[in-house]
């Protein structure tokens, strides 16, 4: 391998990437901006939900329930039905988030001491949203005394349950993949679309140098945004970092190189850049979704679950987050850094292969 001649190479991909106008458009707008929107519009919390109360108790404790939720934080517009065919319309019609029913004995049960249910109806069509809001729920309910058992709920490494300290570190992980995925994926596909490809066929460079001098830009830029959405989640999302600066570093070094393997990979089998756009949104997409950012693992199927064990990003999310929130010792972070040594392995190596193929 010579080496004036990579480094040649490599100062011949960083022009290329970044004198052309659009790779430089979608290297740095694209990512900030996504990082800013989804950091406010993914939210994981309950706001300005619509709601139904039914309120067929005149007693003051139900009046004083039917107050309280209606005041609460979570809750942008209350319609006060008062009959069960209303309230199973604006439910079938999707008009309402969930509905509160006070039954008639609801005051008085309460004032003698008896047990006083009320019911509520959840949209099972907003699930998730449902499920959320129903905790909302749960605990002004709790705070009068109704049909729960005193608790004392903490939650450990999120007290507040503040979203952006989950989702800020992941996109960190979902943005830097996708810049690293693009940026390798137009590489070879770039130079095979101009006829550029066909000068490396009667060049004396080997397929190893190829190879090197397509990582290495991808590598840098990916990392250079990675370690940008990560100091964003300190300085502007005052997310807490408690772990090892030099581990988190060190594993974005390695999830980097993982994914620049398959985007290398899906670079050398496709004929256009558009070929390339489209294959390397038809893995990363997937790859998010089986990765435990937006579902949990453990609730996919058994398949799955083993396939989302190949994805680099699963790994660096659990490194990500531990680092953020909970000081992740090393030997965890270690236990999921070899899986995506390991695909960085295959895949590069597989990258180097066809890279030789096209050149033979």
């Amino acid at each position: 391998m010579n080496g004036s001649r990579l480094f040649a190479q490599i100062i011949k991909e960083l022009l290329s990437l970044l004198r052309d106008p659009r790779a430089r458009a979608i290297l740095i707008l694209p990512p900030l901006l996504q990082l800013l929107i989804f950091s406010f519009a993914a939210t994981l919390e309950v706001r300005n939900a619509t709601i139904a109360i039914f309120n067929e108790d005149n007693g003051n404790p139900g009046h004083t329930l039917a107050s309280d939720i209606s005041h609460a934080s979570f809750v942008g517009k209350v319609i006060n039905v008062h009959d069960k065919v209303h309230q199973d319309q604006l439910i079938e019609q999707g008009d309402v988030l969930f509905s509160l029913h006070i039954p008639e004995n609801f005051s008085r049960n309460r004032l003698e001491g008896k047990p006083a249910a009320v019911q509520v109806i959840l949209d099972g069509r907003r699930a998730n949203t449902a499920q959320v809001a129903l905790s909302y729920l749960e605990a002004i309910v709790m705070e009068q005394g109704l049909d729960f058992k005193p608790v004392a709920l903490r939650h450990a490494f999120n007290p507040n349950l503040i979203y952006q300290w989950f989702v800020v570190p992941g996109l960190a992980g979902i943005l830097s993949m996708f810049i690293s995925l693009v940026v390798t994926a137009l590489s070879i596909s770039r130079e095979r679309e101009l006829g550029t490809f066909d000068q490396l066929l009667v060049s004396p460079t080997t397929p190893l140098e190829i190879i090197i001098a397509k990582c290495l830009p991808a590598v840098l830029v990916g990392f250079v945004m990675g370690s940008i959405m990560v100091t964003a989640a300190i300085v502007f999302f005052r997310v807490p970092f408690t772990g090892s600066l030099l581990w988190l570093v060190a594993s974005l070094l390695l999830f980097i190189l993982s994914v620049v393997g398959i985007g290398l990979m899906i670079s050398a089998v496709s004929m256009t850049q558009q070929q390339a756009i489209l294959g390397a949104f038809a893995l990363g997409v997937p790859m998010v979704l089986m990765s435990g950012f937006a579902t949990p693992v453990e609730n996919m199927p058994e398949v799955l679950q083993w396939a989302s064990e190949a994805i680099p990003l699963t790994h660096f999310l659990i490194i990500v987050h531990g680092s953020f929130l909970k000081t992740l010792p090393a030997d965890v972070i270690l236990d999921h850094l070899w899986p995506m040594a390991l695909t960085a392995f295959f895949t590069l190596g597989a990258a180097t292969a066809m890279v030789k193929g096209r050149l033979g």
